[in-house]
């Protein structure tokens, strides 16, 4: 079977279960049998393609397993992460998170920066790959999801890794930044999310019973590890727009923004 034949045969057959984006999964998996880039489909309509292989990876998807875990890896502010079983995917909504740390980072001198639950990594080597300059501790303590982390900030200098519970007493500086991307689902509405998601570590998504636990846990314990006038910047859920001042008590001139789908999904606040 060659790429043209397999991809027809893949559309079909997702499109038949149910799946969403069936073209452009199907194209992603047949990409990652042939060992090509997305954007050199084109080029190889008629490559040999492994039926064995490509058998298993449409089941894997018909049963609503990520394509990102299928395929090892998923594209993200620049750069290419490694995920799979036990680590949150990377979304794009993030990518603007990233871009608001990046844009303060830069009027720093050598800042030091915490990435809080830091999963597969993709902010907090995000913002180092950026800001070749400072110093960015990625703190996670599911140890599945460290072991990604670990490869994609293999080859960052100015990134340490850190297996750690965001509870426990670490000793290190005081940081100008603190980011974080941290469980924020409300534990009765885990059940309810799309298939997909249901494959994620809960541990990545459940925010306990208001989803706001982990934000408790930031402004309790990590407020008095950041330098006066340091800058906090937290991903939320898009329900979370009024009910993150509360949790964050510590914290002053506390702004939230709208993420590209108009949701509440970006907080920056200021240390006392």
């Amino acid at each position: 079977m060659n790429v043209s034949e397999a991809y027809d045969y893949s559309v079909l057959f997702l499109k038949a279960n149910g799946v969403d984006e069936p073209e452009f999964k199907a194209k992603n998996i047949i990409c990652e049998i042939i060992s090509v880039r997305l954007s050199e489909f084109e080029f190889h309509k008629n490559d040999f393609v492994n039926t064995k292989k490509l058998a298993d990876f449409l089941w894997r998807l018909k049963s609503g397993e990520p394509l990102q875990y299928i395929i090892g890896k998923w594209d993200f502010y620049e750069s290419e992460f490694e995920v799979g079983k036990g680590v949150l995917i990377p979304r794009p909504e993030t990518e603007e998170l990233v871009d608001e740390v990046v844009k303060y980072a830069k009027t720093l001198t050598n800042p030091v920066i915490f990435d809080l639950c830091s999963g597969s990594g993709c902010i907090g080597v995000s913002v180092a790959k950026k800001i070749p300059k400072s110093t960015v501790y990625c703190i996670e303590k599911s140890e599945q999801a460290f072991k990604f982390l670990t490869k994609n900030a293999d080859s960052i200098p100015n990134v340490i890794t850190i297996l750690a519970d965001i509870n426990d007493n670490l000793d290190l500086p005081l940081a100008d930044i603190i980011v974080s991307n941290p469980p924020y689902i409300k534990s009765n509405d885990l059940s309810s999310l799309q298939k997909e998601v249901q494959f994620e570590p809960k541990m990545a998504l459940d925010g306990g019973v208001d989803g706001l636990d982990f934000y408790r846990i930031i402004n309790d314990k990590w407020s008095s590890r950041l330098k006066k006038n340091g800058r906090l910047f937290l991903e939320i859920g898009n329900d979370q727009g009024e009910s993150i001042r509360q949790a964050l008590n510590s914290f002053s001139n506390i702004l939230v923004k709208k993420d590209i789908y108009s949701n509440d999904r970006i907080v920056i606040a200021e240390n006392d």
